[in-house]
């Protein structure tokens, strides 16, 4: 990441995932394949759905046995548009008893996203292929490199790769998949 606890990424469906696919088996480090399932919850003494779009979010993720609690703090400019985050995350041993304690401090469940994630390194980004249960498939891609960056030139460096590749039509998402898949109606997108 370029700073610490910041995370820049862009979350896109692609009109062809072939080319995008052939290029990472050609020239990135495949990573792992992964399960995983995101429950998103709110807390009661702050509306984080209140907001539009949603700044917040507070997940836990179950992933291959491995479990971890994150929060994130999107920051958007004048036009809606995000290019990072604030991001905190740790990794938990015991699940349940987390839920537990989340409902004593009267935090509600949300949402429950299930996706298969498949993720490549390659030079500065970490890119993900997400199959979303109910909502598709998406990319993600990650910087993760250890310069100080601009996260709006990043991003659209980020782009200009898929582009580069040859995807097709770039369709941003800019509201994450719980914010999809608990107001579909309001999701906003942006062809590139």
């Amino acid at each position: 990441m370029a700073r610490k606890n910041i995370e820049i990424e862009i979350q896109v469906n692609v009109e062809k995932s072939g080319p995008l696919l052939e290029f990472l088996g050609k020239n990135a480090v495949f990573q792992s394949e992964k399960r995983q399932m995101d429950e998103y919850f709110s807390p009661a003494h702050r509306d984080f759905l209140s907001i539009r779009p949603v700044e917040e979010w507070f997940r836990l993720r179950e992933a291959e046995g491995r479990c971890s609690l994150n929060y994130k703090k999107w920051h958007y400019d004048e036009s809606g548009k995000s290019h990072y985050c604030d991001e905190f995350e740790t990794k938990l041993d015991d699940l349940n008893s987390v839920k537990k304690i989340l409902a004593a401090l009267d935090f509600k469940p949300l949402v429950v996203v299930e996706k298969t994630r498949k993720i490549w390194n390659y030079k500065d980004y970490e890119i993900a292929v997400d199959a979303v249960k109910n909502l598709g498939d998406f990319v993600e891609i990650e910087y993760i490199g250890q310069n100080e960056a601009d996260p709006a030139k990043i991003t659209e460096e980020m782009i200009g790769f898929l582009k580069e590749i040859g995807v097709g039509k770039i369709t941003r998402n800019y509201v994450g998949y719980p914010f999809l898949m608990l107001f579909p109606e309001e999701a906003k997108y942006e062809v590139q």
